[in-house]
């Protein structure tokens, strides 16, 4: 310092040139001192400081100057002479201020000469020019001067450094407004002025500046009116600057496209003023001005019209629609005219494809409303811009299609006026372009129905118009609103109007746009002139010739009425319209009007009677005002009624037009009862019986004679007439306009429905005759449609009036049934018979060894008497019933052992003593052990043949057994086994085989290991022994045991995996039979078979399958084959067996493969075996015994299955008949004679019993009749009794005894129906017992079996006789749908047992009428067939009715369920009959009826069993899905779990049919499905143990195959599919148990970051969740829950998530949707991926936010619109108390975002994610994301601190 203190004393002396000289002394030394003295020391700093704030204006001055010059010749830093110049001013005298600033602005320019890089300031507040505006208002005039000096000395190539210099000083200087008094406005005034002033001196570096000045006036703040003025008083500034510039650079030739884009651009800044996130404090008026200085210019420079001209357009069209007062409209307008014009006189017309999409569309309804205005000045503008519009109209229209451009890359950032266009664009092109779906669709109409949701295949317009008219409904109720809604009903009328109306000249959208703007209308009112005028300005253009839009000018003419129903409208409507009627205009265009118009005119008469007269040449004119009097009428009765005399003089018309409406006229006034109908049909009715011959008149007064129904009773005789009239329109048959009459018809029928039905009999002959024939012979669709509606009332009315009859006890029918009830005394008890072992079999059928009247309850003594007794008849009849190695005498006598077996029990439990347990099953248990114990002890002692029926009766003992009683059944399996496996003892083995197959099917569920063990045990001893007898006895075994493989899993309830292990044990199991069965046929019968060799590809054996065949038989000739010929028989009647079990298995083409096997061996049925006589010669010969006894069971499961058709059933009869023929005519004798006569014609009985009980092949009488003829030859002729005994068995087998089938109980309905068969009818279709065709010969026949039983020489043909007449006797007297299980507290009659409850109805009702015709309905026999639509019509009649007659329903619906096949050769070609209806509606009568018929319930029972519901046709398969919750009303609760188990099975298996059909159909499947559990649910509760589990288990499996759910584009058919899937599934998982349901639902953390393919069933989860709470199921905190992990997840299928969610927010409180906000934004400053948790935002926002109509679903365009939504929303009265938070939580994301996308544009992107972890995968879209986020920043500027504000305003942008 003592260096400078000299130099500085001196600069103090009062003489200035002494203060200069000692300054340039200072700064010299300054120069030349050592560093530590220098210019950087403090010494120097101090002395240069002393200098600059002395207040010597001479020091200072030249201080200044020589702290320049240092700066200059580089003795000091730039930085360090601009910060000693900004101290200076702060603490200088105000007389020193603009030398500071004149010194700091050449060193700024002496830093521009030497290094621009030097002004790289890192903060706004460190610029040289931002130090110096802080001096205060003394420095502003200089500054300004320095910055224009700073311009001009750089201008030319620098100049747009220059302007990235002054960048953030302006911003500054902008910014600082809103945080300081008015003198900052006024210096940007100021300094915006000068600037502009200098550009206009130098226009041709003017631009850049100008775009510096507009780019920096985006962040000009607009809080008060004071802003706003000030900001159009700079724009003006602005404005005058660019029209000098502009006129100079046009003068010149120079940069004329640049300047008119920079011209845009500053019109694009003035227009912001008046953007939505500004508020409007000055109108609109100087904004307008200003857009018309800048564009006026232009055009009168020559300047041509520019696309991007489309934007201001845009931006006007929001101002005019937003404009109150006419000093605001009519610039405006004005504006918008010029543009048109000047659009017009340019050659972009011509050089753009007219037909392109333009803006002004948006404009028609905004000028149309206009035009109404009461200023005269306004409404001319109007005009003239009408005029214009409408040629740009007509230009339109008639323009080629084109298609729209799609533009690759982001989408720019929208504004609320593209937001509109964009819509315009999107809604026109759909056809072309791939939409996404609409906001609209969000749009909450309150219902809380899932399907609410499933909108999103609605076009716009149809939501639109749906939202709207629910508003209105909304409104009218009185129901809060929301805001949104409020905005919506308030703000948005005229923006929706204005593109609906733009929409009108699209080809198929112009019908949907006229509905939604009359729903607008609707909706608002106010517009109801503008409606109007809009309806006239578009009739006039679509009234111009070559404009193709008839069919839009009648849809717009509809609009009419709408207006007319506000009575202000009322006189304006008529006034425009009513003149039209008399002007020379084409007739369409007026009858539209007057139909739609006239309605509302009778207020001036125009209905009038005098009209008609007046118009009288004008027939349309005439049917208008008809139409229109029918309208009134209608809508407003009260009104109408003072018609009544045009509507007379409508009536009265020669026009069968006019007339059908004057009779419409006179209906609708009766249904409102303004008209008493009776009355006026006394005035009509002479013009209604003249003219009934006309179908239009004849439907009319249909409609009318309706309404006669109310007082038909007190009016008796006219309603006579009328109904007389009605039946004879119903009846009519025209050939001539067909479907006119049949839609008069329709009416007659409809009108009957009416009426009540006694009224109807009485007025109506011979009603229910005529009415009966009627329906069976309608073909047309329609009639028949509504006739069954009629029938129903019918039926109906029979029940409300049936007597209930008394029940009367059953009466045997025929003599048959009279001869079995005589039967037992006859036999048994007549003397000589009376001991059981004279006639053992029929003894086990028939006689009960408990003594008469004994009461042995407590009674021990009496216990033991009735077991002795029971054991002494086992050891009689087993000594007595000889077998004779004969297999199917073994099943028979097994067959006999049942009911005996069951008596025991009964009297065994009966006579127990009173001490003994109390429980039933313990009773049963140890009277089944006691009968076991004595029967063991017996077989053991006993000699063969008695041991042989001892072992077949302990099998009858545990079939009659409940299946609790297990430990018995083992025992006796056990005790068989070791019988089975005693190869020394032939007879033992053979018995034991087929007594173990027989325990094998009636084992407990949960006994598998014993049922193995029986199967294994017979497997082995089949391929071991070399037995041939026993052989075929385990081939019996074996294939009974079939029934029970492949039925039951519901035991197995630990897990899917013990239900799988068991299923495939039991496919192994029946795989190994099949192959054993197959190769010891071969073995045996040497047969060579092709097919027989192929059965066993349908099983492979498995690797771990050890079983082989150990025993090989020896060739034998026929004479070995003979003698064991029952050996093979038995081989093949068990493969025969093994057929239901094989079709379970999902093998169908086997069970084809072996029906024809087993017919190929028996002669006769096959071709190729010719006689049996040829047996010799060929070996197969021998399989023909046991397939004449296996067919019968083929048959009657393939018919059962339908896989055997009619001509099949008729060879294979035809073939038994020519086979027995045959051998009754050979003499020759022999076991295989004897052995294949015997099992020929028992096996014909059963065969003719399995067609005729089955109810669904009719057999020729004829054809009957003589099989029984051969059947009475064969025991009556001399042949040995084996042979009278099959003739015998073949009698009753054909009646229904069944004997020898222990597989299939055939449906038997006795002679209660024999009164109602058809007389005469030459086919027999029911059973043979009933039929009275056969009843004389089968009366005969039972008569001598029943004498030869009596008395016969022949005491072994006595046996057999009385054996045979048991088996029916005991077949048709016997209960055996339940066996032991009904024993105890379970004892019930026949009657009370089965469902199958009788009713009683009289023979002419209705009922019985249509459910006889059902039962005679025939196919194959002479007489008419009838139409399939006629059966459809009867079941669905009968499905509604609440009883039926006890028919056999079963074979009824078994019958039907094929008639549309056999009856399809009939249908007419033209036909437009569904394949398929008439079974469904099959199965639909049978879930009606099933808990009344048993037959029902088994023939659904069957057809829901996994194998045959899977060979069902996919509309059957739907349509039983569909209904489970009517079968679980019907099934048992086992079978209930087995059905729930196969649906599941049948839907996951990679092997069922399921997988076979294509999307379509398996989305049909589930939906169906879905929708049956759902009504399952609704049956049952969710807290119910027994259905719960395995419903869920269904839902679960259908759960993973729910489809993906994608949001947006346009809905294919698999998508739309997937949507009605959607539906149902939520609607069903919405019922369920919520526990479960959210366990199902649960999505864990790491879930969300799996890849895609799994993300999806992840998606899908969430999805659900969404919807199910959309429709309140689950709360929404269950979705929040998820909140955190949806939105940090960067899988692309999470954008459909979001929807959804979104969606299920639009019913969330306001506090909800707020948090979700603020939670999605805080979120997007962590999230990995920002671009999710955006959209997210984007989506919420504009679901919320008042915009909601116009935005699109596309997940790149709710980015580019989050500016407008999020700001919007947050300007709404409901959120802006949380725009501080939202903002403060966006700036820190958009840094952030800032950041990443800046380090990404300086290509360091690893830095870059590691520093900001955000995921690669985000990288692209990094400079889109910070575009978004700064603009919805700059929107939202207002809620920033200055210091932000500055920091985004300096934002450079990648």
């Amino acid at each position: 310092m003592d260096s400078y203190t000299p130099l500085l004393e001196r600069s103090r002396v009062p003489q200035p040139s002494l203060q200069k000289l000692a300054v340039i002394s200072i700064f010299e030394k300054l120069r030349s001192a050592p560093s530590y003295i220098g210019p950087d020391s403090d010494p120097g700093t101090d002395a240069i400081s002393q200098c600059l704030h002395s207040t010597s204006p001479a020091v200072v001055d030249q201080a200044v100057r020589e702290l320049c010059r240092l700066v200059t010749d580089s003795k000091m830093e730039l930085s360090r002479g601009l910060l000693e110049l900004q101290s200076a001013i702060e603490g200088s005298n105000s007389r020193f201020v603009n030398l500071f600033v004149k010194a700091i602005g050449f060193l700024v320019h002496v830093g521009f000469q030497k290094n621009i890089s030097l002004f790289g300031v890192e903060s706004p507040e460190s610029h040289p020019f931002v130090k110096v505006l802080s001096g205060g208002t003394e420095v502003h005039s200089e500054l300004v001067q320095q910055i224009l000096l700073v311009i001009h000395q750089n201008k030319g190539l620098r100049i747009v450094e220059v302007c990235d210099f002054l960048r953030p000083f302006l911003n500054f200087s902008v910014v600082r407004i809103s945080f300081s008094d008015s003198s900052a406005s006024s210096f940007l005034r100021h300094l915006v002025s000068s600037t502009a002033s200098l550009c206009c001196s130098c226009p041709r570096e003017a631009l850049p500046v100008f775009k510096l000045l507009m780019g920096c006036l985006r962040y000009y703040p607009q809080k008060n009116a004071e802003d706003s003025k000030n900001f159009i008083s700079i724009m003006e500034y602005m404005v005058d600057a660019y029209t000098v510039i502009l006129k100079h650079l046009v003068g010149v030739r120079l940069l004329n496209n640049e300047a008119q884009l920079c011209g845009l651009e500053l019109l694009e800044t003035v227009h912001s003023q008046h953007s939505d996130h500004c508020k409007h404090f000055c109108g609109s008026e100087p904004i307008v001005e200003l857009s018309k200085r800048l564009l006026v210019v232009q055009k009168e420079l020559g300047l041509p019209y520019i696309p991007e001209l489309s934007l201001p357009m845009l931006s006007l069209f929001f101002i005019l629609i937003r404009s109150e007062f006419e000093h605001e409209q009519l610039p405006v307008l004005r504006l918008v005219l010029f543009l048109l014009k000047w659009k017009n006189e340019n050659e972009y017309m011509v050089g753009r494809a007219r037909c392109d999409l333009s803006e002004e569309l948006l404009f028609v309804f905004p000028v149309i409303n206009f035009v109404s205005s009461p200023s005269t000045s306004v409404k001319e503008a109007a005009m003239d811009l009408l005029f214009m519009l409408e040629k740009v109209l007509v230009n339109f229209a008639m323009a080629p299609k084109e298609e729209l451009s799609l533009q690759g890359g982001f989408p720019s950032i929208s504004k609320p006026a593209s937001m509109i266009f964009r819509l315009l664009q999107q809604l026109w092109f759909q056809d072309q372009s791939l939409p996404g779906s609409f906001f609209l669709n969000f749009a909450s109409t309150g219902k809380t129905d899932v399907k609410e949701m499933n909108n999103g295949s609605k076009s716009w317009l149809s939501q639109l118009e749906d939202y709207s008219l629910w508003l209105v409904e909304r409104r009218k109720s009185l129901l809060p609103k929301s805001q949104s809604q409020e905005i919506f009903l308030t703000e948005m009328p005229l923006v929706l109007s204005a593109i609906a109306c733009g929409l009108f000249m699209h080809h198929s959208l112009g019908c949907a746009a006229i509905d939604s703007l009359a729903a607008i209308g609707i909706m608002n009112p106010k517009l109801g002139v503008t409606l109007l005028l809009t309806i006239l300005f578009f009739n006039n253009i679509f009234s111009s010739k070559g404009i193709g839009f008839h069919d839009m000018l009648l849809k717009l003419l509809g609009m009419l009425p709408l207006l007319a129903s506000h009575s202000v409208m009322i006189p304006l409507v008529l006034q425009t319209i009513l003149p039209m009627l008399h002007k020379n205009a084409e007739p369409f265009a007026r009858e539209g009007i007057q139909r739609d118009m006239l309605g509302q005119a009778i207020y001036i008469g125009v209905l009038l009677p005098k009209q008609f007269t007046e118009f009288m040449s004008e027939r349309n004119i005439c049917i208008s005002m008809a139409a229109s009097i029918r309208d009134v009428s209608r809508k407003n009765p009260d009104r109408g009624v003072d018609l009544i005399l045009s509507v007379s003089a409508c009536i009265e018309s020669q026009d069968p037009v006019i007339q059908s409406l004057g009779f419409q006229s006179l209906a609708h006034l009766c249904e409102a009862d303004v008209i008493d109908f009776y009355t006026a049909w006394d005035v009509i009715a002479k013009n209604v019986l003249g003219n009934m011959m006309d179908p239009v008149i004849a439907h009319s007064v249909c409609l009318l004679l309706r309404w006669g129904a109310m007082d038909a009773e007190a009016y008796s005789e006219a309603s006579g007439n009328v109904l007389q009239i009605l039946w004879e329109v119903g009846t009519s048959r025209h050939t001539d306009h067909g479907s006119i009459w049949a839609k008069a018809r329709v009416s007659a029928f409809e009108a009957l429905i009416h009426y009540e039905v006694p009224h109807i009999e009485k007025s109506i002959p011979d009603f229910k005759k005529r009415n009966m024939e009627l329906l069976i012979s309608e073909t047309n669709p329609g009639v028949i449609r509504t006739m069954e509606e009629f029938e129903v009332k019918i039926l109906t009315l029979c029940f409300s009036t049936r007597r209930r009859l008394i029940k009367e006890k059953k009466v045997k029918g025929n003599k048959i049934e009279k001869l079995l009830d005589v039967f037992p005394q006859a036999i048994f008890f007549s003397g000589k018979n009376s001991n059981p072992k004279e006639l053992p079999g029929a003894a086990l059928l028939c006689l009960s060894f408990t003594p008469k009247g004994g009461s042995f309850q407590g009674v021990s003594k009496g216990s033991q008497e009735v077991h002795a007794r029971y054991e002494k008849a086992v050891v009689e009849i087993a000594a007595s019933l000889q077998l004779s190695r004969n297999i199917f005498l073994a099943l028979l006598s097994l067959q006999s052992w049942k009911p005996f077996m069951q008596r025991w029990m009964r009297a065994n439990i009966l006579s127990l003593d009173a001490k003994a347990p109390t429980t039933i099953m313990d009773k049963t248990s140890k009277a089944a052990n006691a009968i076991l114990k004595s029967m063991r002890r017996i077989a053991e002692e006993s000699i063969p043949r008695s041991a042989e029926n001892i072992a077949l009766a302990m099998s009858a003992l545990c079939v009659v057994l409940p299946p609790e009683a297990h430990a018995v059944k083992s025992t006796a399996s056990k005790f068989l086994l070791n019988w089975l496996f005693q190869h020394e003892h032939e007879y033992r083995q053979w018995s034991a085989a087929i007594a173990l197959g027989l325990i094998s099917t009636c084992l407990h569920v949960t006994d598998h290991k014993q049922k193995f063990q029986n199967i294994t045990g017979l497997l082995e001893v089949a391929c071991g022994s070399k037995n041939s007898l026993v052989k075929g006895a385990c081939g019996v075994g074996l294939g009974l045991s079939c029934q029970d493989l492949l039925t039951r899993f519901e035991a197995v309830n630990d897990s899917n995996l013990g239900q799988e292990a068991l299923k495939m044990q039991e496919m192994g199991l029946l795989g190994k039979i099949v192959r054993a069965l197959s190769q010891m046929i071969r073995q045996l019968s040497q047969s060579s078979s092709d097919l027989l060799e192929s059965l066993s590809s349908y099983f492979p054996l498995n690797a771990c399958d050890t079983t082989v065949m150990t025993s090989e038989l020896s060739s034998k000739n026929s004479d070995d084959l003979e003698e064991d010929i029952w050996g093979v028989a038995g081989l093949v009647l068990g493969l025969g067996s093994s057929l239901n079990a094989i079709y379970r298995a999902g093998a169908h083409e086997a069970v084809l493969k072996i029906k024809d096997l087993i017919i190929s061996w028996i002669p006769h049925v096959n071709p190729s075996v010719q006689s049996p006589s040829f047996y010799d010669e060929r070996s197969e010969i021998v399989l023909s015994v046991g397939s004449c006894l296996a067919l019968p069971i083929v048959v009657a499961f393939c018919q059962r299955v339908e896989l055997v058709n009619n001509s099949e059933l008729d060879h294979i009869v035809s073939g038994y008949m020519e086979l027995i023929s045959e051998l009754l005519s050979v003499k020759k004798s022999g076991t295989f004679h004897e052995s294949l006569l015997m099992a020929s014609c028992t096996g014909v009985g059963n065969l003719l019993a399995c067609i005729l009980n089955e109810g669904v092949h009719p057999l020729e009488v004829d054809y009957v009749k003589g099989l029984m003829e051969l059947l009475r030859k064969s025991y009556s002729n001399p042949y040995p009794p084996i042979i009278h005994f099959s003739g015998m068995l073949g009698v009753v087998n054909a009646l229904g005894a069944g004997a020898g089938n222990l597989i299939h109980s055939y449906p038997l309905m006795i002679s209660s129906l024999t009164g109602f068969e058809q007389k005469g009818s030459s086919y027999i279709m029911g059973p043979l017992i009933s039929s009275p065709a056969c009843e004389p010969l089968l009366t005969s026949l039972m008569q001598e079996i029943f004498l030869v039983a009596q008395n016969s020489d022949d005491h072994q043909q006595q046996q057999y006789a009385a054996w045979a007449i048991s088996f029916l006797r005991h077949r048709l007297w016997s209960n055996e749908t339940k066996e032991l299980q009904n024993f105890g507290h379970h004892f019930q009659t026949d009657a009370e047992d089965s469902k199958s409850v009788s009713h009683s109805f009289s023979e002419d009702s209705t009922v019985m009428k249509l459910s006889l015709w059902l039962m005679q309905l025939n196919y194959s026999g002479p007489g008419v067939i009838s139409h399939v639509n006629t059966v459809q019509t009867v079941l669905r009649c009968l499905s509604q009715a609440p009883r039926l007659p006890a028919l056999d329903w079963g074979a009824i619906i078994r019958r039907c369920m094929i008639y549309e096949t056999q009856a399809s050769e009939l249908i007419p070609s033209n036909s437009d009959l569904k394949k398929g209806t008439l079974r469904v509606e099959c199965l639909q009568f049978s879930l009606a009826h099933a808990n009344q018929f048993d037959p029902l319930l088994s023939f659904l029972d069957e057809l829901s069993e996994l194998s045959r519901f899977s060979s069902l046709e996919l509309n059957l398969q739907s349509h039983l899905f569909s209904h489970l919750g009517d079968l679980i009303k019907i099934f048992s609760g086992s079978k209930l779990e087995k059905l729930f188990h196969d649906i599941t099975i049948y839907l996951s298996s990679s092997v069922s049919s399921y997988q076979v059909y294509n999307h379509s159909q398996q989305n049909l499947l589930r939906v169906s499905c879905w929708n049956g559990l759902g009504n399952c649910l609704d049956e049952v509760s969710v807290d119910s143990p027994e259905y719960m589990p395995n419903i869920e288990k269904c839902m679960e499996v259908l759960f993973s195959l729910l489809p993906a759910l994608r949001s947006g584009g346009i809905l294919g058919a698999d998508q739309v599919d997937s949507k009605e899937e959607w539906f149902e599934a939520v609607n069903c998982l919405a019922k369920a148990r919520q526990g479960w349901l959210l366990d199902l639902l649960q999505v864990l953390e790491a879930d969300l970051v799996q890849e895609d393919d799994h993300f999806i069933h992840v998606a899908k989860k969430i999805q659900v969740r969404a919807r199910l709470v959309k429709i309140d199921s689950i709360p929404l905190t269950e979705l929040g829950r998820l909140k955190a992990y949806i939105l940090n997840t960067g899988s692309h299928g999470i954008w459909d998530v979001f929807i959804e969610v979104v969606a299920a927010l639009q019913n969330a409180e306001g506090s909800v949707k707020r948090q979700w906000l603020v939670d999605s934004i805080e979120i997007s400053c962590i999230t990995n991926y920002p671009s999710m948790a955006l959209r997210f935002l984007g989506l919420l926002c504009g679901s919320c936010c008042k915009y909601m109509p116009f935005l699109i679903l596309d997940r790149f365009t709710v980015l580019s619109d989050l500016p407008v939504t999020l700001t919007s929303l947050l300007s709404e009265p409901n959120w802006d108390f949380v725009a501080e938070s939202v903002v403060s939580c966006l700036w820190t994301s958009m840094e952030r975002i800032y950041n990443w996308a800046t380090n990404i544009s300086q290509a360091d992107d690893s830095h870059s994610a590691s520093l900001h972890s955000i995921d690669k995968s985000e990288n692209a879209m990094a400079a889109f994301l910070t575009h978004v986020m700064h603009q919805t920043c700059v929107y939202l500027k207002d809620y920033l601190p200055l210091e932000k504000q500055l920091r985004l305003a300096n934002m450079i942008l990648p």
